[in-house]
């Protein structure tokens, strides 16, 4: 099945060289270069987004306000030339799934498609929940955010990633290399093993008693406890 992606970006030679490594990979691919023909072009249906955060009339992060608002649910990938923690953040808390600091490899970027495409289709129907909770937490996967009694949980974006991409696939066993392959730190480099061990230990620690969702697969990886 051949997937279609909408493409935001303003950068004519960026997006060319984005949308024939696109094509080569059997992507149906429409490119915009602006906000308001992006609007116009959501009227086709999409697999994914890939969205400029830098628009002439605008931000990426105002078009993903709008599309969580309709309650379109989509992959949506902010191309960001700023890889700093704060924007990063800004994006997933509007409902963004995942983000790629320019200049990027092609890899990398067909690589984070193909995941952020996947994960969408394994979730039953077509609108995910928006909210999960578990013992005394709630995780709110459109503000990427935790809380626990009502009150937010101090985390890192990397735990928050991790937590989210466990949530996703409940009841269902992760890989460690699975995991390894979906996360990546703030300077968008892919983490180690030892370094999934440790933003497991600090999750399962800011989670207290109610780490005991997070159960470990001996030899295999890790699984987040089935409700009900």
């Amino acid at each position: 099945m051949e997937h279609k992606i909408l493409l935001v970006e303003d950068d004519f030679a960026l997006a060319m060289g984005t949308e024939y490594a696109l094509q080569a990979e059997g992507y149906d691919v429409v490119h915009v270069s602006n906000l308001e023909s992006a609007r116009n072009a959501l009227t086709q249906s999409f697999d994914l987004i890939l969205l400029d955060v830098m628009l002439p009339d605008g931000t990426g992060y105002d078009l993903c306000k709008e599309i969580r608002q309709k309650s379109i649910f989509i992959p949506i990938i902010f191309l960001t030339a700023v890889a700093e923690e704060v924007n990063v953040v800004q994006g997933l808390e509007l409902g963004a799934d995942d983000y790629v600091a320019k200049p990027y490899r092609v890899k990398e970027l067909l690589s984070r498609i193909a995941a952020n495409i996947r994960r969408y289709q394994i979730q039953h129907g077509s609108r995910p929940e928006m909210s999960h909770q578990f013992g005394e937490h709630l995780f709110l996967l459109e503000e990427f955010r935790l809380q626990c009694k009502g009150e937010y949980v101090d985390c890192t974006p990397s735990e928050l990633r991790l937590l989210k991409e466990l949530i996703l696939h409940e009841g269902q066993v992760l890989t460690r290399n699975q995991l390894l392959e979906r996360l990546y730190d703030a300077e968008e480099n892919y983490i180690d093993d030892n370094t999934l061990s440790v933003y497991m230990k600090r999750l399962r620690d800011r989670l207290g008693k109610d780490a005991e969702w997070i159960e470990t697969v001996r030899g295999v990886g890790y699984r987040f406890k089935k409700r009900g």
